[in-house]
């Protein structure tokens, strides 16, 4: 673990894709559905690591809108873990100073689930720990294309004219436009690819993937991701003695 006086080289935002959680179950000969409930205890695991290191915002992808596609009882099963799992956790992350937010399109899901998503944020909008982002049916291009469909709103209305937009108006039209954007994307399971998730947000984020399944991930995991991203040197499209010696100027 890092030293107390460390904890300013960490990242500000870390999101992540929580993957392997139905071959964790398989490999252990158990219902796909078993290794979806053991993702939630590496979700709690996780967002005590962040908490302890004082990492602003986590970021954790749920449910894709691409993972409407799955078997109908896996989806239908996922969506009650889902509501259960606020239920039982809100009062704790509420105590926690955790701010609970929700981005991705909620209108699929059921009014109950809508209620316990709008309750939550409500609930925990005046904490000032660690801000929990959930993407719960969320998608990159879709994210994109909502706010495209914004802005052109306002091209139509004749608020805004086409060389008026930018890259800070249209970022304002995206999820979570008030937070930093990513510093450290992480994604489990062995896989390599960002899935449509967060597109435009993650231009210059730092990526780590792991062989790690999601359930078996814990806060040394977190730690080691952590310590690689430490390691590198972000450049932001600046020459390395630029960021070495900031007054350097050509």
């Amino acid at each position: 673990m890092q030293q107390e006086g460390d904890l300013s080289k960490n990242p500000k935002h870390i999101a992540i894709i929580m993957d392997g959680n139905g071959r964790w179950a398989k490999k252990r000969f158990l219902p796909r559905f078993m290794g979806h409930i053991a993702g939630v205890k590496a979700v709690n695991r996780v967002v005590k690591y962040c908490d302890t290191q004082q990492i602003k915002v986590l970021t954790l992808f749920a449910f894709s809108s691409e993972n409407w596609r799955r078997p109908k009882d896996e989806v239908a099963k996922l969506m009650d873990l889902f509501v259960g799992t606020l239920d039982k956790e809100l009062n704790r992350l509420d105590k926690k100073n955790v701010r609970l937010r929700f981005i991705g399109e909620r209108a699929a899901f059921s009014e109950k689930m809508q209620q316990q998503m709008a309750t939550s944020e409500l609930r925990t909008e005046k904490n000032t720990g660690l801000t929990l982002v959930i993407a719960a049916n969320y998608g990159g291009h879709r994210d994109i294309t909502l706010a495209m469909q914004e802005i052109a709103q306002q091209v139509k209305a004749g608020d805004l004219q086409p060389e008026e937009i930018n890259e800070d108006l249209i970022a304002a039209q995206l999820s979570i436009p008030d937070l930093s954007e990513p510093d450290l994307f992480i994604r489990t399971g062995g896989e390599k690819r960002v899935s449509n998730f967060l597109l435009w947000q993650m231009a210059y984020t730092e990526f780590y993937f792991t062989d790690k399944f999601w359930p078996d991930f814990n806060a040394e995991a977190m730690q080691d991701a952590v310590h690689d991203f430490s390691t590198r040197q972000r450049r932001f499209g600046r020459t390395s003695e630029q960021v070495e010696n900031p007054s350097e100027t050509n």
